[in-house]
């Protein structure tokens, strides 16, 4: 969609219709017109021939090797494939978590006994590099109580991950709540909202068949609208704190 974006801007910059773009490309006008709203991804050599048909120089090609490339890299499920971008170029990020802990304070450990494959913890891991940049984001998580009662590796693995989430909950920028076992209103699963230095927002939820990446303006707002119920009903930072000892001392020594 990003590049459909970058691809669109560009046409309507140059003054020509989809239909004078996909004549210069000797391909049919509804092509252009999916490239354009991300329904399909083309090909380098595409890109490299509309840079041509725009007089571009080098700006689609290079808008494909952003947007484009890393999914075809396949690090990511499909599902999820635009969202480690936006989480990247954030200046904040909101995340709530019900079953797991929340990736980017995921230890090596938790990782490898969730995930298992070696390349997807790889991964995973890389993306926690966000949390260590000049200028990182604004990190707020709220994770469910259960996710500090649900074994995942041994209960020493268990016992590092608890004590590295308080570890970072006194990081400057980490604000780490656990939600106690009530029921939140208008909220149905794990999700995460990205907001970008432009102040857009970008969101990714968790769904039954793997999980659903989207910037719909009224989605983000009943994400927005659920994060900030939990916060509201959360335990806050210092008794956050007290509830993962506790559940370190009772149930991972």
């Amino acid at each position: 969609m990003s590049f459909g974006q970058e691809v669109r801007r560009r046409r309507k910059r140059a003054k020509i219709t989809q239909d004078e773009l996909a004549e210069r490309l000797n391909v049919v006008r509804s092509y252009v017109s999916q490239v354009e709203t991300g329904a399909t991804q083309c090909r380098a050599d595409f890109a490299a021939r509309i840079d041509v048909a725009l007089d571009t120089g080098d700006e689609i090609r290079s808008a494909w090797r952003e947007f484009i490339e890393p999914l075809q890299e396949e690090k990511y499920p499909t599902f999820f494939a635009n969202f480690p971008r936006a989480e990247q170029n954030a200046t904040m990020i909101r995340a709530y978590e019900y079953n797991v802990v929340y990736g980017l304070l995921q230890t090596k450990e938790y990782a490898s006994a969730l995930l298992r494959d070696e390349k997807d913890v790889a991964n995973r891991l890389a993306r926690q590099a966000v949390m260590r940049r000049d200028d990182p984001p604004l990190v707020c998580v709220v994770m469910s109580e259960a996710v500090l009662y649900t074994l995942v590796g041994s209960p020493e693995t268990m016992r590092e991950q608890l004590e590295y989430l308080i570890e970072a909950s006194f990081e400057e920028r980490v604000f780490i709540q656990i939600a106690p076992f009530i029921h939140y209103r208008g909220v149905w699963g794990s999700f995460h909202i990205a907001t970008q230095p432009d102040r857009k927002e970008i969101a990714y939820a968790d769904i039954a068949f793997g999980g659903e990446t989207t910037s719909d303006p009224v989605r983000v707002r009943r994400a927005s609208d659920a994060f900030a119920t939990l916060q509201a009903q959360a335990h806050n930072e210092t008794t956050s704190r007290e509830v993962i000892r506790k559940v370190i001392s009772e149930r991972w020594t």
